[in-house]
């Protein structure tokens, strides 16, 4: 059965939700039959390429609150994170483009398979969240690229072309087709959505009538 999850690397709740549904993976009795996809979706496509300016201020700006008001809700984001295991550093995030890590995790998956997509999407959200780094960046996303077994001139190839472009716009359409306005976004089995960073008891749940709908209809 396969997950798809629609994602992008600078959402925190992103992060939160591919932690979860990892927990509710590691509870399901069926997990290793289970393949889990990422697919691209971009919060701001707009945003600059390279990141200056600190996610906070921007925030403040796109939702008319001030920058205190960002802070008191980008800690109380930290202090779940923090329950999950993971070490945000919110305040010190950039606001920068995500579309060439995403087309990296495009080919990921193209030259690696999902498993290999799945730890480039880990390695992203870290850089990003835990080590407050520009993914944006073209000497970032190689380095964490590499890391994780991708190689360096394929990467480098990708990155200095709009290879898989097209790929991470029909993620986004998709995702519009099937009613997403946010992120993360899981289809399940092709047949069932979950939205949000939902609980792992919640995504457990989805699983288990997921893999029931996939045994009864074939």
């Amino acid at each position: 059965m396969q997950v798809e999850v629609w994602s992008d690397v600078v959402c925190p709740w992103c992060y939160l939700g591919k932690r979860r549904l990892e927990t509710a993976l590691a509870g399901f009795e069926h997990a290793d039959e289970v393949e889990v996809v990422f697919r691209s979706f971009e919060l701001d496509p707009t945003a600059p390429q390279h990141g200056h300016e600190l996610s906070t201020g921007v925030l403040a700006r796109k939702y008319g609150r001030s920058e205190g008001e960002i802070r008191q809700m980008q800690q109380q984001l930290v202090d779940l994170a923090a329950a999950e295991g993971l070490a945000f550093r919110l305040a010190e995030t950039v606001h920068t483009r995500t579309v060439d890590a995403h087309r990296l995790l495009h080919l990921a998956l193209a030259t690696g398979g999902a498993a290999l997509q799945r730890e480039l999407a880990e390695a992203l959200h870290a850089a990003y969240f835990l080590d407050a780094e520009d993914v944006g960046d073209h000497a970032v996303l190689l380095r964490v690229a590499t890391s994780v077994g991708l190689d360096g001139g394929r990467v480098r190839a990708v990155l200095a072309s709009a290879e898989y472009a097209d790929a991470v716009a029909a993620d986004v359409d998709r995702a519009r087709a099937y009613g997403a306005t946010g992120v993360p976004f899981f289809v399940l089995g092709r047949r069932f959505a979950v939205s949000g960073a939902q609980p792992a008891e919640v995504l457990g749940q989805a699983l288990q009538r997921a893999w029931s709908d996939a045994r009864n209809h074939g």
